[in-house]
């Protein structure tokens, strides 16, 4: 506390312009250093101190506290495989061959229930291919989307292009290729998608059971 010359206590506050003759600007950092109270944050120096440009920002508060980042690259792709068979090979299965030239609708219904797990059905993929090319004459663009799904799937070579230059050009052609894929990769074609994963679990779960153990007679 100040003491005046009266001897009258004031209160706990700094002398004032008048009796100093000097200006004082009262703030709350200037309140909190009279009563005593500490601040934990921590400010860089300005550039009227240092001379050089002061840029805080996250970066910077990253270098203060010591945080390091590590970049970590993309695993690699897996490289692309060839088709089990030439697009040309039709005479390999001549019974897949007559079937798609005369009823390509149910070759490629087969081949869209596989590629799409399910999730259509021979019928309704087989009946869409029909009207298409029916009414529009262009069912090679919707078959080969499929062409272009089936690749993504089991990472065969090719592009979205030469897929529709080949529906485009040999549309009998593509698609016993790709029936042909399918059932090379273990596909009963003709049963469908659900079938063929009861086949499949079915299997495995075969496989795992220990067999039986057969005790001996007694007479």
């Amino acid at each position: 506390m100040y003491q005046p010359e009266d001897g009258k206590p004031l209160s706990n506050q700094p002398p004032s312009a008048a009796t100093t003759g000097f200006p004082v600007s009262v703030n709350n950092n200037t309140s909190a250093a009279y009563s005593g109270a500490t601040t934990s944050m921590y400010a860089p120096p300005s550039a009227t101190i240092t001379g050089f440009p002061v840029n805080f920002n996250s970066s910077t508060s990253t270098a203060y506290s010591g945080a390091t980042t590590t970049d970590y690259a993309p695993p690699p792709s897996k490289p692309l495989v060839e088709w089990s068979t030439n697009l040309c090979n039709c005479c390999s299965n001549v019974e897949i061959c007559c079937l798609t030239f005369w009823c390509p609708c149910i070759t490629f219904g087969r081949i869209a229930e596989i590629i799409d797990k399910g999730s259509t059905s021979c019928g309704y993929s087989g009946t869409l291919y029909t009207l298409i090319s029916l009414v529009l004459g262009c069912c090679c663009l919707y078959s080969c989307c499929y062409r272009s799904k089936m690749r993504e799937q089991y990472g065969l070579k090719g592009n979205d292009c030469t897929d529709c230059m080949i529906h485009c050009c040999c549309e009998t052609c593509a698609l016993c290729q790709e029936y042909r894929e399918l059932h090379n990769r273990g596909f009963n074609m003709v049963i469908g998608w659900h079938r063929n994963v009861e086949q499949q679990t079915r299997g495995i779960a075969m496989s795992t059971t220990a067999p039986a153990v057969v005790s001996g007679m007694y007479r």
